[in-house]
């Protein structure tokens, strides 16, 4: 399926140099028509990149014109250098579309602790500037032009009841308040500020927010909604607010189950849900500690329905529970209820595993009427092998 901007905006992916690969696209520009509302959700690590604290700053607001994003340098960890080369790179692409720099977004990704090569940004940003369009070919370039170890553009759009598009990198360094994840969603709906924030809030919660690889937290992080609002004549409001959010929900939840199914090194994507739970966040949470287990992670990898390392996982993810009455089922098979494990052939569900890219996994606790899900990676030599390659 061809995959397009909404109307009121343009891109181009570039390759500047600043990756070691010279043909990579390695610099990508989003411009809006007009002024577009805009609004971020980011990383809570207390130790974050210049582009967050900077778009922080600036969303949300009704006055954005531009995001340029940067990969192969996170422009995390410089200091005021780092701060002032954010902010110089807005000031650039405002000069060359014609907009103020406080109506212009940044982010960047790659390695942290280096400076970024000022020049090659100055150059790459007048590029882009110069091949802006709208068709396909520049959305994907624009992809490529934020991934790092990602192995393909993440993408994913809908067009009920508003067309909506959107972008992420991520691979590895996942973990979620938000995680080194970067995504950048443009619709064509009319938004205000304040709801634009509130819907992406909410529908990050459930799908950047319920994504793990390695635990790791990102200083990097930042999910960008843009509206260019061409689509209405008012903000929306009731019944017609309702569907767009849920839209924007499954969007980002299509984008976000990509980056732990590119975990680095991943054989499996592990989709793990939680239910009859006394609230959502406890239900979160016991998903999220066995999502985060090494122990389950690489019975995942063996297709091991290693049953007791998911159980003593939600044991001691700190939220009361009655063991008595806790069940697990792996790709839908019994494997544990009421407190003791099933009959069941640990061939066949071995078998359901290794056939299966996706693995579920199950607990039901069987206390209340909530629940959630959160996916991740399983665990590979060759996620150990790339990692312990990989200069930060």
């Amino acid at each position: 399926m061809t995959i397009r901007l909404p109307n009121g905006f343009r891109c181009a992916g570039i390759a500047c140099g600043l990756k070691s690969d010279p043909q990579r696209e390695d610099l990508s520009l989003f411009v809006a028509d007009a002024p577009c509302v805009a609004a971020g959700v980011y990383t809570q690590n207390l130790v974050y990149a210049a582009p967050v604290g900077l778009d922080r700053q600036r969303t949300p607001s009704a006055e954005i014109r531009a995001v340029v994003v940067n990969s192969g340098n996170a422009n995390a960890c410089t200091g005021e250098r780092g701060w002032q080369d954010a902010v110089t790179m807005t000031q650039q692409v405002a000069a060359a579309i014609g907009a103020r720099e406080e109506e212009v977004l940044v982010m960047s990704t790659g390695v942290i602790g280096e400076f970024l090569a000022m020049d090659k940004i100055a150059s790459g940003i007048a590029a882009s500037a110069a091949q802006l369009g709208t068709d396909e070919n520049h959305l994907l370039a624009a992809a490529r032009g934020i991934l790092t170890t990602d192995q393909g553009v993440k993408t994913a759009s809908a067009e009920q009841p508003y067309h909506i598009t959107g972008l992420a990198k991520g691979a590895g360094m996942i973990a979620p308040r938000m995680a080194t994840m970067l995504a950048v969603i443009f619709t064509d709906a009319p938004l205000t500020p304040d709801t634009a924030q509130r819907v992406l809030a909410e529908a990050v919660e459930t799908s950047f927010n319920a994504i793990t690889v390695d635990g790791h937290m990102s200083t990097n992080d930042t999910v960008l909604l843009l509206s260019s609002g061409t689509a209405g004549n008012g903000p929306l409001e009731g019944a017609a607010l309702a569907g767009f959010a849920q839209s924007l929900s499954e969007t980002c939840e299509t984008l976000a189950k990509q980056i732990p199914a590119d975990g680095e090194g991943a054989s499996h994507l592990m989709a793990i849900e939680v239910d009859g739970c006394e609230s959502r966040e406890a239900a979160h949470q016991i998903a999220r500690t066995v999502a985060d287990s090494a122990l389950v992670k690489t019975a995942i990898t063996g297709n091991d329905p290693n049953w007791g390392r998911i159980i003593s996982a939600a044991g001691y993810a700190r939220v009361p529970l009655d063991p008595h009455k806790l069940a697990l089922e792996i790709n839908g098979i019994p494997i544990y209820q009421a407190g003791a494990p099933t009959e069941f052939d640990a061939a066949t569900v071995s078998r359901s595993m290794r056939d299966h890219f996706e693995v579920q996994i199950h607990l039901h606790l069987h206390a209340g009427a909530c629940r959630a899900r959160v996916w991740s990676s399983d665990l590979t030599c060759d996620y150990v092998r790339f990692n312990s390659e990989y200069h930060t």
